[in-house]
């Protein structure tokens, strides 16, 4: 089902100032809607985001990149990268794009690229959707830090993609997932390419996500499953704490929530779409 619904939202890429950058769309601009961009998390790519993708394209725009060193998307040319060097890529492609603002929806690991742009450039961001955000370790001891990051690149290094994606998988959701979400999760971990991932460890371990969302000041929410086991509520709940929200705590949903529950998450990104847009003065939004 998922192949079949994916193969409406072909791979694309555009030349950008930071290289190339991979991307799958849907929809169309609208006057009075906002375009949505998706950012996936470590062990995932634009792919993943294909049930969203195909429900919310139906009435604005809505687009799910690879990251830097994912598909075909140019990696970064820091080989221990900081958030804002993705969220520079970031702000490349949407020029790229003729984007100037939308509502970025982050998860996990995409959520520390996602709060790195908004407070670098909060013009361009109309509203901040965390889910199952990962906090990083920047604000851990250098030990700390280097421990998380050396442990998760040995497990590339000694797994591979397809070992990740036997092995790993199976955390990413819920014991209420059904074998099409877990193979859907396990299809996507297992295209990862090794040095993009490994970057992404490094930015992983640098970043402190809770440092920019405190810089931000538009509109925000974060929400995590109740069964996440990878970033679970309790660990989600500062980064809500940071942005001076409520932690929105989606029933019997994992850390891949959009994948085994995509109604509940897309209906979670239309509401938060729709709660900036019927504030949103008369107008050409982006």
């Amino acid at each position: 089902m998922n192949i079949e619904t994916l193969a409406c939202f072909p791979d694309m890429h555009i030349d950008t100032a930071h290289g190339i950058t991979g991307y799958r769309e849907a929809g169309t601009s609208h006057l009075r809607t906002l375009p949505v961009v998706l950012l996936h998390g470590i062990g995932s790519g634009a792919a993943s985001w294909v049930r969203q993708l195909d429900v919310l394209g139906a009435k604005r725009r809505v687009l799910a990149w690879d990251a830097p060193g994912y598909g075909v998307s140019t990696r970064v040319t820091n080989e221990s990268p900081i958030a804002s060097d993705y969220a520079n890529a970031l702000r490349a492609w949407l020029d790229a794009l003729d984007i100037t603002r939308c509502v970025l929806v982050g998860h996990s690991l995409g959520a520390i690229i996602a709060g790195s742009f908004a407070a670098s450039s909060p013009e361009r961001v109309a509203g901040l959707l965390l889910i199952s955000p990962a906090a990083g370790y920047g604000a851990a001891s250098k030990d700390m830090r280097e421990a998380k990051r050396d442990a998760r690149l040995k497990m590339l290094n000694d797994l591979g993609p397809q070992g990740l994606a036997r092995e790993r998988s199976a955390n990413m959701v819920s014991q209420y997932a059904d074998e099409a979400a877990r193979e859907w999760v396990r299809w996507n971990m297992a295209r990862i390419v090794p040095e993009g991932y490994a970057q992404a460890t490094h930015l992983l371990a640098n970043a402190d996500l809770a440092a920019d969302i405190a810089r931000f000041r538009g509109r925000i929410a974060v929400a995590v499953g109740a069964e996440d086991a990878i970033t679970p509520p309790a660990a989600c709940a500062p980064i809500a704490q940071a942005a001076h929200v409520s932690l929105q705590v989606i029933p019997r949903a994992g850390h891949a929530g959009y994948v085994e529950s995509p109604a509940a998450y897309t209906a979670l990104i239309d509401s938060f779409c729709q709660g900036i847009e019927c504030h949103m003065k008369d107008g050409v939004t982006q």
